[in-house]
């Protein structure tokens, strides 16, 4: 056996294992055994007993930090948002996806989740949830979509919004790998494998009414809604297999890809080989479908604007809004059309950065962008530009599907840089940020994360998401409390 071999027969043994012990434990587990979740503020999913389970824990009050700024108590909320990230709707039985590709192991070892399947009905989970919060509006951190396809937007925004979600494609019903009848043992087969969930990815096809935000949306782009897998910028050939009859379901052996200096430059490599040559890999034959169609940099843009009730137009999707009269969010389109997950600031967009913060007035800022600032090309100037400003209170990212919460000190005082945590992996939380007048005159942000409701397909879904062995839970993308539920205390302006 080959090393991409002996590594993928662990992964899937592990994986197993733990499916099996949660399954012996519970004695199989029907859709509406998930405990009643929300605000982690009054309680918390754990697993105590370490049985593979997730069971109702103790609630997680504030952590005060002061590494900014003095505590002091929260006397007036000035404006809450909402913060989905890393939802990654995706259209699993796309011929335009490679989840194969994880059997390569790092840096391509995220083309396949268990839960995949089920990334519609964990999004409307979540947004049932950050309703009960009663955000002023919620900011959408990108990867809304998985593989810029615009079949998944369009679902997405319909979970966003409110209406009759239809996650099917192609024929009727699932046609995907995790079919009881793939024998290939990289994949997880809901009907067959433990837990087993029969029906669950038939039931997954369906359509079903989504109640939507009911709070305004400020969307940011991410990598993944504009990227072939959230690494290739679409091109005539990915366009003719993303709406094609073929789908590729194997590689042949163990292909020699192009080397990268990066890991980001060798999953671009990778992927742009197989799509390039169809004699790496195996196929089979697929119903096409139009809808599946890959979409430019401007329509996806487009799209944003028109559900968030956006000015503006053009490809790149820079934007200011005010939420109330104390709070002005800025957004920052920084994907690399070039491709690659990288964020990269354009020079072009500090002068504009630098405008919408003259414009703030005495509002505290919120900056946003899909990847974090720190580490992100270009973006060492753009940090620069928001250290001189003492209305910058927080910059907020996705991507790394971690919750991460540092504070940034600065000659104006400084600003925290706050991280949140996907959809698509454990914890499946999304967070609320807060800003508060303290006692004293002084401001807070109080940010808490919150559970999805775990409804049907969306409990299952996060019961696979923690016996991922590839997932949140081995990888601590659920971080430390201090990452997750904390008053964070401002410099006194």
């Amino acid at each position: 056996m080959t090393t991409a071999g002996q590594a993928t027969a662990r992964r899937r043994a592990a994986f197993a294992a733990t499916l099996l012990v949660l399954a012996l434990a519970a004695g199989g587990c029907s859709e509406d055994a998930a405990p009643t979740p929300g605000s982690t503020l009054d309680a918390t999913l754990i697993d105590a007993d370490r049985d593979g389970e997730l069971d109702r824990g103790s609630a997680e009050p504030f952590v005060d930090r002061d590494e900014l700024g003095r505590p002091a108590r929260s006397v007036r909320a000035l404006a809450t948002l909402g913060v989905i990230s890393d939802g990654h709707v995706r259209d699993e039985e796309s011929p335009a996806r490679a989840p194969f590709l994880d059997r390569l192991g790092s840096p391509l070892d995220s083309t396949f989740r268990p839960q995949e399947a089920l990334s519609a009905q964990v999004l409307d989970a979540a947004v049932r949830a950050l309703r009960s919060e009663r955000p002023d509006a919620v900011l959408v951190t990108g990867d809304l979509a998985d593989n810029a396809q615009s079949n998944e937007l369009e679902l997405a925004l319909t979970l966003l919004q409110g209406g009759v979600a239809r996650p099917d494609s192609g024929a009727p019903g699932y046609d995907g790998v995790q079919l009881a009848s793939n024998p290939d043992p990289l994949y997880y087969r809901p009907a067959v494998d433990a837990p087993r969930h029969p029906g669950a990815l038939d039931a997954a096809q369906r359509p079903f009414r989504a109640r939507g935000l009911g709070a305004r949306l400020l969307p940011v782009v991410g990598n993944h809604d504009l990227l072939v897998q959230g690494e290739l910028p679409p091109s005539a050939r990915t366009q003719a297999i993303a709406t094609g009859e073929r789908a590729f379901v194997s590689l042949r052996g163990r292909p020699r890809l192009p080397g990268a200096a990066t890991r980001g430059a060798q999953r671009v490599a990778a992927i742009r080989a197989l799509l390039e040559d169809p004699r790496l890999g195996t196929t089979r034959g697929v119903p096409a479908d139009p809808a599946r169609r890959l979409l430019t940099a401007r329509e996806v843009a487009a799209r944003l604007r028109g559900a968030a009730g956006l000015p503006g137009r053009g490809p790149t999707l820079d934007y200011a809004a005010d939420v109330g009269s104390h709070v002005r969010v800025i957004a920052l389109d920084i994907v690399d059309r070039a491709g690659g997950s990288d964020g990269v600031v354009a020079p072009a967009q500090l002068r504009w950065l630098r405008a919408q913060l003259q414009r703030a007035g005495d509002r505290a800022v919120i900056v946003a962008s899909h990847q974090p600032l720190t580490g992100s090309r270009g973006a060492d100037a753009a940090l620069r530009v928001l250290d001189a400003s003492p209305n910058v209170v927080a910059v907020l990212s996705g991507h790394t599907h971690r919750h991460r919460i540092t504070p940034r000190r600065t000659a104006a005082g400084g600003y925290w840089i706050i991280e949140t945590a996907s959809l698509a992996d454990h914890p499946q939380q999304v967070r609320m940020v807060r800003l508060v007048r303290t006692r004293g005159g002084g401001r807070a942000l109080e940010t808490w994360v919150v559970d999805h409701d775990g409804r049907g397909l969306a409990g299952i879904a996060r019961e696979l998401a923690y016996l991922d062995v590839q997932g949140g839970r081995p990888r601590g993308l659920q971080a430390a409390r201090r990452d997750r539920n904390a008053r964070l205390n401002l410099p006194r302006r």
